[in-house]
This record gives structure tokens, C-alpha cells and sequence, in this order.
């Protein structure tokens, strides 16, 4: 099996990658590669050859239940605010226009 440049490509839009001509030249070879590293593993009888390791399998969910909490008030979250206006944090304006 053999990847095609236009396999690339469509790989690319589907998954949004915008690829240049020449990363999709690199990549479709690249990926060439790994799918002939990988070849001697389907020479492989694996019939009936059960996993031995499954990523999902035994999970648990170990968070804690979401329970509400009491949180800050207002003045408390401001309280140590080098600025304050309205109500609201105040700060400076990073990307101009503003006059902060």
C-alpha cells in the first residue's frame, strides 16, 4: 500500500492542515516510509491471537464528584487587583487601539 500526493492532500483537508506543495512532496514520502516499516508486521498469522493490552479497557473515572462549592464574592476576587473598573478587572489593552 502506497500513499499518493493526492491522498495527502485530501488527508490534509479533511483533518484542516494547510500542506505547501513541497510539505505535501515531504510528506507524502514520509509517510510512505512508515507504512513500508511497517509491513513485516502483516506478514503476521494473528488469527485468534487475543490483545494483550487495550488502552480503554479497566478506566475508571477517579475525579471526584462535582459538588458547588462557595466561591468568591466579587469584592473578594478584586481585592488584590492592581486595577479595577465597573466592577471588572482592568487591564492593559494589548492589541492597540485603547487607551489603558
Amino acid at each position: 500500500m502506497t500513499l499518493s500526493e493526492k491522498d495527502v492532500r485530501d488527508i490534509a483537508t479533511y483533518t484542516r492542515i494547510g500542506l505547501t506543495d513541497e510539505e505535501v512532496v515531504t510528506m507524502t514520502r514520509d509517510l510512505n516510509d512508515i507504512i513500508a516499516n511497517l509491513e513485516p508486521i502483516t506478514q503476521y498469522d494473528l488469527e485468534g491471537v487475543e490483545p494483550t493490552f487495550h488502552p480503554i479497557a479497566g478506566l475508571v473515572n477517579v475525579m471526584r464528584e462535582d459538588v458547588p462549592q462557595p466561591g468568591f464574592t466579587q469584592e473578594e476576587a478584586l481585592a488584590n487587583s492592581e486595577s479595577t473598573e465597573d466592577g471588572a478587572f482592568r487591564i492593559p489593552t494589548i492589541l492597540g487601539g485603547g487607551d489603558n
